[in-house]
């Protein structure tokens, strides 16, 4: 009995570029369009490439703030612990809870939870860690960490059409045009 072949599942489009430029230019145009479900890869940081791609996610700063927080909470109720309740020491005639003599511990706990909690968080929210995403079998891919600039536009875009898509990007004069698929 004889089975008709799967037709593998399609990531997406990739386009590449040789400057920054190009790519920030190409996620401002694909934006533009109206895809939705695109991303940009280099082997630095772009100024401008959040906004062109849309991305709007600020969730980072606050679990930098909640962090810190509760490291400050926890640095106090630690002192408080020992200094009122485990090994209570008066001495000179000072209180047992003193807020400046409790701040460098306090300080550090705060620094030390922030710190944690934004690498934790960062990690969480990038998906990390993922030893394999398709997009790494797309041709010249390797680059990225090099040389060159890519964009993607997923498959699960609503407008993406595997012959308008490559149409479109074929439109913004990259180096090379690549589908990618998805490994099952």
């Amino acid at each position: 009995m004889s089975h008709a072949p799967i037709a593998p599942k399609i990531y997406g489009m990739v386009a590449e570029f040789e400057t920054p430029d190009q790519l920030v230019h190409a996620a401002s145009r694909a934006k533009e369009f109206g895809y939705t479900s695109i991303d940009g890869h280099s082997p630095f940081p772009i100024h401008g490439m959040s906004e062109a791609t849309g991305f709007k996610c600020n969730l980072v700063p606050w679990i930098f703030l909640v962090g810190g927080i509760l490291g400050g909470l926890t640095g106090i109720a630690l002192e408080s612990y020992v200094s009122i309740l485990d090994l209570p020491l008066e001495i000179g005639g000072k209180p047992l809870f003193s807020l400046p003599s409790f701040f460098p511990i306090m300080y550090e706990c705060t620094i030390l939870f922030s710190a944690l909690a934004g690498a934790i968080g960062m990690m969480a929210l990038n998906g990390f860690p993922r030893p394999y995403h398709p997009i790494f079998d797309c041709p010249g891919f390797e680059r990225a960490s090099q040389d060159r600039f890519f964009l993607a536009i997923e498959a699960d875009d609503p407008l993406y059409s595997e012959i308008e898509t490559r149409r479109f990007l074929a439109g913004l004069e990259p180096i090379n045009i690549s589908v990618v698929e998805e490994e099952e």
